[in-house]
């Protein structure tokens, strides 16, 4: 055999085995982030881990908007994000799903932030993003999370 013909075989087993990781992990490109979703909800799973957290929460039967999440305090470190605009135009999805997965930041910010690991049970709302139009599978990229009074901006880290 080849030398390139080995390292070919090389890079399509490595390839392979690392596809189940890959397609777990999405990027921002195929969120709608002209369209900013609320969830609330209690914690089935929660995966503490990189490359991002990843937590499943079971929403309400009936999920409404709070009527003081246009007020919420945000920090300061998320601005160039606009929060405060995006808390303005929140709303719930259309789709009728009870069980979302709910996409973190990376683990290492959220230690920088120091956000307690979120354990199964816990109570947590967050806002953030679906595909567009909200095909595909009950998936939400978050941008801000809020649990046990607090708001943490997932996009950027602490002063």
């Amino acid at each position: 055999m080849k030398r390139r013909d080995v390292i070919g075989a090389v890079c399509a087993v490595s390839s392979a085995s690392l596809m189940p990781f890959a397609r777990a992990h999405h990027g921002w490109s195929g969120f709608d982030q002209d369209r900013p979703i609320y969830l609330e909800g209690r914690v089935l799973k929660s995966l503490w881990q990189n490359p991002h957290v990843e937590l499943e929460i079971e929403l309400p039967a009936t999920l409404k908007l709070p009527a003081d999440l246009a007020q919420r305090a945000l920090p300061a470190q998320s601005a160039p994000v606009d929060g405060k605009a995006l808390l303005a135009r929140a709303v719930v999805p259309t789709r009728k799903d009870r069980r979302w997965e709910i996409e973190l930041a990376p683990l290492t910010r959220l230690q920088a932030w120091k956000v307690a690991e979120i354990k199964p049970g816990t109570q947590v709302s967050v806002l953030g993003f679906t595909f567009a139009r909200e095909k595909g599978d009950a998936v939400l990229r978050a941008e801000y999370l809020f649990v046990d009074g607090k708001a943490y901006g997932l996009r950027s880290s602490p002063a």
